[in-house]
């Protein structure tokens, strides 16, 4: 059970280590940053979904 935590955490620390490399790629500014980029939402809902599902995935099995 140890390695299965310790699998997961590894998983999620990756996956959020590119979110923030992500996130400090693009500078934006004031006027950009009131903007809501439907694209950026999408994607982000999709990276979750991925995750969850990876998640589920590896604890089924």
């Amino acid at each position: 059970m140890s390695s299965l935590k310790s699998s997961t955490m590894l998983l999620i620390a990756f996956f959020l280590s590119g979110l923030m490399e992500r996130s400090h790629g693009e500078k934006t500014t004031m006027a950009s940053s009131r903007l809501i980029d439907g694209k950026a939402i999408d994607q982000g809902i999709a990276y979750f979904l991925m995750l969850v599902a990876l998640v589920v995935t590896f604890l089924v099995h």
